[in-house]
């Protein structure tokens, strides 16, 4: 019986010597305790060297699926004919009895052997030292591992992170440039600066024309459209601008092909970056753009710490200051961070942007996780995404029409319109209401009109007085009653009392004759007063 040994410098085949001591498992252990007796159990039959690393990775990967490498085919069909061979994996002993037509064994003894041959590798392999092996077992496994990962050096996802940097840093310095020759021309041509709008094609211009006296003479058919060439022509002539020296100008168009050449790099910055993230992360690119993607991945480290992370995380990444701030203040939390840039969540009514954000995030977050740990390197599951995020952007969108036209529920009844009927289920149908001109109010001078109602207000008020009269003597009568009462009761009156009463009477007539004569005199300068 043969044993088939792997190493990490090449297959080794051996031939058991004694088949006898194979029955007893728990001894076999004790024949591999020396060099000697190790020699005496096994020998070394054949050894087959692998020439580099990329051969013995490929071995090695090929016995991990269970399927033996052409190498190792060729080297046993040399030294393996028509004996029993003992392999360390089921998997591969049958795949080799089914193509090499060799029997394999896979036991507790084969196994027992296998480590006792681990353990004397050295002196069982002439040449094959210990400090051979283990800088072949180190550099082995680390290519094992990066073979496992899938590691390659066009998925190095710093390359995006420094380019993403270096373009927003290229904006702000574009803006900057820009802004600094538009006010520094402004002093000498002020109206280009509403002719065109565009900081590339001002810089173009202002660098063309130098001063605006040559605006006439110049054509700018390359850089404006016609309709912008001639109003920029007609604005030279009558411009209300300084004049510059040829110095001042010397430095302007100098500064103007800072601008231009840091455009020109910024364009090919971002093809670079459009190529990188496409090899990189391209379902991410395909699900909310370049850009938005290159942003994340900076944000989160890397594209595999972004696989790391939850939905949830990925919608609000970027709003970190709204968010506690939020927690912090008991308010509502952000609904979007990066991705409300993103074209599908921009083109969405603010109504449905916290849900379609939502949606985004959870099927980023698949992109991400199949471009970090996938073996594929196309778009199509971003593709599928997308247009699934579509539909249901439409969907909702197209919710609130159905509503309103009545398509949820049947067609919609068509009513005869009345300009009476109020709104709502429980309308009544009321007459328009007209303008009530009776009720304004107006300063008017006093007619006869006006005196016959003052008349009328006094005659009630005459009324009232004579029946406020008939019920006085009414109710003095039970009151005289009472008093003839008290007189009987009371004591027998003196002499004096009688002349005082006589003069009371007297005053009492007097009164009574002085009242319709004053009564008289109030009534007089009444009717004067309205009179007047």
């Amino acid at each position: 019986m043969h044993i088939l040994f792997e190493t990490p410098g090449g297959f080794a085949i051996f031939k058991v010597l004694d088949e006898g001591k194979l029955s007893n498992v728990e001894d076999i252990g004790n024949e591999f305790l020396t060099a000697k007796s190790a020699r005496k159990m096994v020998k070394l039959v054949a050894f087959d060297k692998f020439d580099n690393t990329a051969e013995a990775l490929e071995a090695v990967a090929k016995l991990l699926e269970g399927t033996p490498s052409k190498g190792l085919r060729k080297f046993l069909k040399a030294n393996c004919v028509g004996e029993t061979l003992a392999v360390a994996d089921s998997k591969l002993g049958n795949i080799i009895k089914e193509k090499l037509k060799i029997d394999c064994v896979h036991n507790n003894a084969v196994m027992e052997l296998l480590r006792g041959v681990r353990s004397q590798l050295s002196e069982l392999i002439s040449g094959l030292g210990d400090k051979d092996l283990a800088p072949m077992s180190l550099g082995l496994s680390h290519s094992l591992a990066r073979y496992k990962l899938k590691f390659s050096t066009d998925k190095v996802d710093t390359m995006i992170i420094q380019a993403i940097g270096l373009l927003d840093d290229l904006d702000k310095e574009l803006n900057t440039y820009a802004m600094r020759v538009r006010e520094w021309y402004g002093w000498h041509f002020p109206e280009l600066a509403k002719i065109v709008q565009d900081n590339i094609l001002y810089a173009k211009a202002v660098k063309l024309m130098g001063n605006r006296v040559n605006a006439a003479k110049l054509d700018f058919s390359e850089i404006l459209a016609d309709e912008v060439e001639a109003e920029l022509k007609e604005a030279a002539v009558i411009s209300m601008g300084t004049e510059v020296s040829d110095l001042d100008l010397l430095h302007i168009r100098e500064l103007c092909d800072q601008v231009l050449s840091l455009a020109e790099y910024r364009a090919q910055l971002f093809d670079y970056l459009k190529s990188r993230m496409n090899t990189i992360a391209p379902n991410l690119s395909a699900l909310v753009g370049e850009l938005v993607g290159a942003r994340l991945i900076s944000h989160g480290g890397s594209l595999l710490n972004l696989a790391k992370q939850p939905g949830s995380t990925i919608q609000i990444l970027g709003a970190e200051k709204a968010l506690f701030r939020a927690l912090k203040t008991k308010h509502a939390t952000p609904k979007y961070g990066l991705l409300y840039h993103a074209s599908v969540v921009c083109q969405t009514t603010p109504k449905n942007k916290g849900k379609i954000s939502r949606s985004l995030a959870a099927k980023a977050v698949l992109a991400i996780r199949c471009d970090a740990l996938g073996d594929g390197q196309d778009n199509t599951m971003g593709v599928e995404n997308r247009l699934k995020l579509e539909a249901r952007l439409r969907t909702l969108e197209g919710k609130d029409l159905g509503r309103l036209s009545g398509s949820a529920k049947g067609k919609p009844k068509i009513e005869v319109y009345d300009k009476d009927k109020k709104k709502g289920s429980g309308g009544l149908i009321t007459p328009a209401k007209t303008y009530n001109t009776a009720a304004d109010s107006l300063l008017q001078t006093p007619t006869v009109d006006s005196e016959n109602g003052v008349k009328e207000k006094k005659d009630k008020k005459k009324k009232k007085k004579k029946a406020d009269d008939e019920e006085e003597p009414k109710t003095e009568e039970p009151s005289k009653k009472k008093s003839k009462k008290k007189k009987t009761e009371a004591e027998p009156e003196t002499a004096e009392e009688p002349a005082k009463k006589e003069k009371k009477k007297r005053k009492h007539e007097e009164e009574e004759t002085e009242m319709p004569a004053k009564k008289k005199e109030k009534s007089e300068k009444k009717k004067k007063k309205t009179e007047v």
